[in-house]
């Protein structure tokens, strides 16, 4: 590895050079099963021919010009991720945060409007919304904020899934303006919240007249059995960020808003040099297609149903696997103990994981994976856990 790069990650050893689909191959030619997807970015998998042609067609038009200009593909996008959304209008940036940010900086103008000086929003513990000053100051896990005090001011932490916290949070500082959640937790643990939890967080927001705030990074496009996570409780957020995987890895982020949200920032207020360029728009476009095309959203609730029960199934009975949940492809197996070790292990095993906050196995598998792979998935990892555990 260089030693000019900075040391900001803990990378594992090793470097690939290509892949396909739900596989990986390393410089040596030694081939694994991907079950991370780049952290929920390839949701495609590797190399998909849709997002390869749109970016080989595009970049041989136009790959930038900024946002000084009209950029006929963001439009088609925007277009797009409203329709599937029922959202009104789109900011378009680069990353997860940005996304946020702009959600966050939205949040600040509803309250500025309303003579708020210093507006407050409410987030959860246990979450993760970026690591931009802002955005590690909405998280709540104070690993991430650690050495970067003085944080950004105007964020209450409460606990995730906990109706009545909210209603105490609400009820006890008149200056809140906006609740940002997840709808499940990932970085956190994979925490899936009560089934009317989103709905709960709606009523009080249109009781209260606060933005409903919704980060989607990690669950959206098709993660978790549906277009967008919020689709399952039949609501609509004000706010609604998206990145991950929505360019299947060129990198693109995007807010949507809705209702009063939507014109709260206005020409000269927000800005991004890169955002929605033309190669990203392209790239989005050929995922938001394929998803359709290929039905994977609704394919992704039946594969994680799958993988889910044959890992119950194989687990039976090990007392040291406390909890095995899913939505969609988005999988958490809690242990009882600390098992981060279980990453390199699988490594060595041609599998990729992931282990989060300590004790939780995070499987975000390919939307794309197949019935092989996926019996493949579970033989490995069952195997592994089993002779940890012992």
């Amino acid at each position: 590895m260089s030693s000019h790069i900075m040391p900001t990650y803990g990378r594992l050893p090793v470097t690939f050079s290509h892949g396909k689909g739900a596989w990986l191959w390393d410089e040596a030619g030694k081939r694994y099963l991907d079950a991370l997807s780049g952290i929920a970015v390839c949701n495609l998998g590797h190399a998909h021919p849709a997002v390869h042609k749109a970016i080989c067609k595009q970049s041989e038009a136009l790959i930038h010009t900024s946002n000084l200009y009209g950029i006929a593909t963001q439009e088609q996008l925007a277009k797009q991720l409203c329709q599937k959304s029922g959202m009104e209008n789109v900011f378009f940036s680069n990353s997860g945060a940005e996304a946020n940010e702009a959600a966050i900086k939205i949040a600040r103008v509803y309250g500025h409007q309303q003579g708020i000086e210093k507006p407050l929003i409410i987030v959860m513990e246990r979450s993760f919304h970026g690591r931009t000053m802002a955005t590690l100051s909405a998280t709540g896990n104070p690993k991430i904020q650690q050495g970067f005090t003085p944080l950004v001011e105007g964020f209450i932490h409460i606990p995730f899934n906990d109706t009545s916290a909210l209603k105490k949070a609400i009820t006890k500082n008149k200056e809140c303006i906006a609740v940002l959640v997840e709808p499940i937790q990932g970085e956190g643990g994979v925490h899936i919240p009560s089934p009317n939890y989103l709905n709960n967080i709606r009523n009080l927001c249109n009781q209260h007249q606060l933005l409903m705030m919704v980060d989607e990074i990690q669950t959206g496009i098709g993660r978790t059995g549906r277009f967008l996570s919020y689709q399952h409780n039949d609501i609509l957020p004000d706010v609604c960020t998206l990145a991950k995987g929505l360019g299947n890895g060129v990198p693109i982020g995007a807010c949507l808003a809705r209702g009063k949200a939507a014109t709260l920032l206005t020409a000269g207020m927000h800005g991004s040099t890169f955002g929605g360029n033309p190669l990203a728009c392209s790239a989005a476009l050929a995922v938001l297609q394929t998803l359709d095309t290929e039905n994977l959203a609704s394919k992704a609730q039946e594969k994680g149903e799958k993988i889910t029960s044959l890992l119950t199934k194989k687990l039976q009975g090990n007392t040291k696997v406390s909890h095995i949940r899913h939505q969609g492809l988005m999988i958490g197996l809690d242990l009882t103990f600390p098992c981060s070790e279980l990453v390199t292990q699988a490594l060595q095993k041609s599998l990729l994981i992931n282990v989060t906050n300590e004790k939780t196995i995070r499987l975000l598998p390919p939307l794309v994976i197949d019935d092989e792979q996926i019996e493949l998935l579970v033989e490995i990892l069952s195997s592994l856990i089993q002779e940890y555990t012992q």
